[in-house]
């Protein structure tokens, strides 16, 4: 999804509406995370981590921002390329790898695959299934369904009407 396109940023600026402004300054700097994981970041993962990435939203899901994402997708790389089976692709920084973009506390595990035409979409490693999701949309519109419990319902829990931040910026 391009930046330019009105639909991702009508989709931003709902899923700004839901989640509310977390209570520390932005970081915006993806250059090391991009030059270490060797690949351009999709802009709508830069617009969302740059704004809650690094935070833990309503002690559920913890987006990764530049300070976390690199150490987490090395690890999870890592740990799939050692024989973990239930993560069926390899994970940045392996060439042509997912994304690793957060997780869950309840162990799930948060990806972008690339598709064709440059599109990325989200896919999860549920631990509770032990199974894996996949879906056609993109992270922003992906999240806005989530928390407006339009998709994932299985697996989310029943978001509160007002959302908090934690985090370690």
């Amino acid at each position: 999804m391009r930046l330019e396109d009105g639909d991702f940023m009508a989709s931003l600026g709902r899923l700004k509406e839901i989640l509310g402004e977390p209570p520390r300054g932005l970081d915006r700097d993806f250059l090391d995370v991009e030059r270490e994981l060797g690949v351009e970041i999709p802009v709508e993962v830069k617009e969302f981590c740059s704004i809650y990435g690094d935070l833990l939203i309503s002690d559920f899901i913890f987006a990764f921002g530049p300070k976390f994402m690199v150490e987490k997708g090395v690890w999870m790389s890592e740990y799939v390329r050692d024989g973990e089976d239930v993560i069926p692709r390899g994970v940045l920084p392996e060439v042509g790898g997912m994304l690793h973009w957060g997780h869950s506390i309840e162990g799930d595990k948060f990806f972008l695959e690339r598709r064709e035409g440059g599109r990325w979409t989200v896919s999860a490693f549920r631990r509770n299934w032990a199974d894996w999701y996949e879906s056609d949309d993109g992270l922003i519109r992906w999240l806005v369904k989530v928390f407006e419990g339009k998709c994932a319902v299985d697996w989310m829990p029943e978001w509160p009407a007002v959302h908090w931040f934690e985090g370690s910026r």
